[in-house]
């Protein structure tokens, strides 16, 4: 753009937006083009969902408490921010690896050779109380079943329900799957969600079969990557997630950020654009990263063909909600790293995480901590109860699951109110629409965020790389 120095705002402060700027700073300056960018955030505080408290001993997790490590983005910006000494694994003892599942009012390991929610080893899956003779039987077809000819997209539910039948996808497939989503599967896109699944049909026919394939031939973990992500499936950092948080901020010096300041209205001028700020002051732009939910960025560009779509897009309330225990108060030895909760059992809470088993750095000695998790996708009674009302039902679905009657040492509770988006049938198809309008219509705006394609920290980041990607080579042009 003629030499000029540039001007590139990023609308949103979560993780997807702080990758961005990090990414943008570090292509603008790779490329000795000068560039001024601001940070906008509507909160008073960056980060978005992720954030950890330090309470007597405990490191509490008030979003998501890991990620993937074998997801190649954020081990990149790891690696790039010099964090890879902070790492910290699950817990190594095999005991500590067991899941449950809650099925009929007991809690049921769950079956060795789940692979995503799809079983991929027989003796284990015949074994199982989670499934009937009959609904066996019924996965079994699976082995036989032609594979679907229709690329069409479909629910990832009904999608299950065609492969394995309706009871492996009610106790087994969709309280995992949906879990990530807190979603209902019967409405999630399958390709926007685990396409990988199609892929496997298409491949292997079978899907137990091709995910059995898949597992056999997965490389361990990343080849490049550090040791730590060669033995834990997952990872988290030893003083919790913010830390990752804490040293991006630390990383964008050059970077204006405002916080505490949402943006009002977005007008097209003859440079480029200008932001009108809720506090009545404007920003410039040549260029413009939304990292914003569905719904905030449809409201910002009403003019925009596509974006009505985009802004009926559900989102799911979700919570979560920590409490401190004293080990000896647990019935039994915790021994694995909790459960989730099928639909059909009615209960409150979706499922439990058994923090202090999954990660030991998160309690002190002789201290337990659990994590449970509230609210789905139609399901969202939860949140006209008041705290006192929560807490009660919460701890009365632990008693009746863990037998746990003892009063808690404190309880920290998390509410995220639409914070997990829905992705339809048909998400990617529309949103490849609506960036070929967008690219007509608003050149030099680009969308990325948990909206979009992917709520992991992985996902996120890389949706927020590729847009500061796509900034440079925009201003290039």
């Amino acid at each position: 753009m003629d030499g000029k120095r540039l001007k590139i705002v990023v609308a949103g402060g979560g993780i997807t937006g702080m990758s961005a700027a990090f990414y943008a700073v570090k292509y603008f300056a790779e490329r000795q083009m000068p560039v001024d960018i601001v940070l906008v955030e509507k909160s008073r505080r960056l980060g978005g969902h992720i954030r950890t408290i330090h309470r007597d001993g405990f490191i509490i997790e008030q979003g998501p408490d890991s990620f993937l490590a074998r997801k190649a983005p954020v081990m990149k910006l790891i690696r790039e921010l010099n964090l890879e000494a902070r790492l910290a694994a699950t817990n190594p003892d095999p005991q500590a690896k067991k899941n449950y599942i809650l099925h009929k009012g007991k809690l049921h390991e769950m079956p060795l050779g789940l692979v995503l929610g799809i079983p991929t080893a027989l003796a284990p899956f015949v074994k199982t109380g989670l499934v009937s003779p009959l609904g066996k039987l019924r996965a079994a077809m699976d082995l036989l079943l032609p594979r679907r000819k229709d690329d069409a997209d479909e629910s990832l539910g009904g999608f299950i329900r065609r492969r394995l039948g309706r009871e492996v996808l009610d106790n087994i497939t969709e309280p995992l799957l949906a879990g990530i989503y807190a979603g209902e599967t019967q409405s999630l896109s399958l390709q926007a969600t685990f396409p990988q699944f199609r892929q496997i049909e298409r491949d292997y026919r079978s899907l137990m079969i091709g995910m059995l394939a898949g597992k056999k031939s997965a490389p361990p973990a990343l080849a490049d990557g550090p040791e730590i992500a060669r033995k834990s499936l997952f990872l988290t950092f030893d003083q919790g997630l913010s830390t990752l948080v804490e040293r991006l901020e630390q990383s964008l010096p050059t970077v204006r950020k405002l916080t505490g300041e949402g943006i009002n209205r977005i007008e097209k001028d003859a440079e480029g654009y200008r932001l009108l700020l809720e506090s009545g002051d404007a920003l410039h732009s040549d260029g413009l990263i939304m990292a914003l939910p569905a719904a905030e960025a449809a409201r910002l560009m009403p003019d925009v063909a596509e974006t009505a779509w985009l802004g009926r897009i559900p989102y799911a309330s979700v919570a979560n909600i920590a409490l401190a225990y004293r080990a000896e108060d647990i019935p039994g030895k915790l021994q694995g790293s909790g459960f989730v909760v099928p639909r059909r059992e009615g209960r409150l809470i979706t499922a439990c995480t058994w923090s202090s088993s999954k990660w030991p750095h998160a309690a002190p000695p002789g201290k337990a901590l659990l994590r449970t998790y509230v609210g789905r996708a139609n399901a969202q009674e939860w949140l006209l109860l008041s705290e006192e009302e929560l807490i009660a039902s919460v701890r009365a679905d632990l008693q009746a699951t863990m037998g746990i009657v003892a009063e808690p040492l404190f309880i920290e509770i998390s509410r995220c109110h639409r914070s997990m988006p829905q992705y339809p049938v048909g998400h990617r198809e529309r949103l490849r629409e609506l960036r070929a309008n967008l690219a007509v219509e608003k050149p030099g705006v680009w969308l990325c965020g948990a909206g979009y394609e992917g709520v992991g920290i992985p996902d996120c980041i890389e949706q927020g790389r590729r847009a500061a990607e796509q900034a440079v080579s925009y201003a290039l042009s």
